[in-house]
């Protein structure tokens, strides 16, 4: 990637398998990697460490107190934040990925609230079988963390 790598930014996860996979996915695509909380998990959660493996330790991991610690520090460091919703205007693959992009999801019970919403630059969706309302958290952050890498590589 360029000069400022992607991020994943994870919104109040719930899960520690999802998120600790989140992570390894984050540390194998060279992403860096955020979590904004309350978590609904210990960070010490075997399950959390489990799915992460030793991949965890490849990679630093920013956590942010809270939503808007996490902006501060957004707007602070001038990053584009694309929210992967359901409810996005864009589909994935028509999205044009920046260096330093700010890939989040939001929470596997609920996803995001609508300041969430409204404080992201663009709002992204993975088109999939209408009759079907989404994936899992964890492969949708990899199909889009894949489709960024793809992206970025090819400038």
């Amino acid at each position: 990637m360029q000069d400022r790598n992607l991020m994943l930014a994870l919104y109040e996860p719930d899960i520690a398998a999802n998120t600790g996979a989140m992570l390894r996915t984050c540390a194998c695509f060279g992403a860096e990697a955020a979590i904004i909380e309350p978590a609904g998990f210990v960070f010490s959660d075997r399950r959390f460490r489990r799915a992460g493996m030793d991949y965890l330790d490849a990679l630093d991991i920013a956590r942010h107190v809270s939503f808007a610690a996490f902006e501060a520090w957004r707007r602070r460091e001038g990053r584009r934040l694309a929210l992967l919703t359901t409810g996005g205007e864009v589909d994935l693959w028509d999205f044009r990925f920046e260096a330093g992009d700010v890939l989040m999801v939001g929470r596997e019970s609920a996803g995001v609230p609508e300041a969430v919403h409204e404080a992201a630059e663009a709002r992204v969706r993975i088109p999939i079988k209408a009759a079907l309302r989404s994936l899992n958290v964890g492969v949708a952050a990899a199909v889009a963390l894949a489709e960024a890498a793809r992206q970025l590589s090819r400038r």
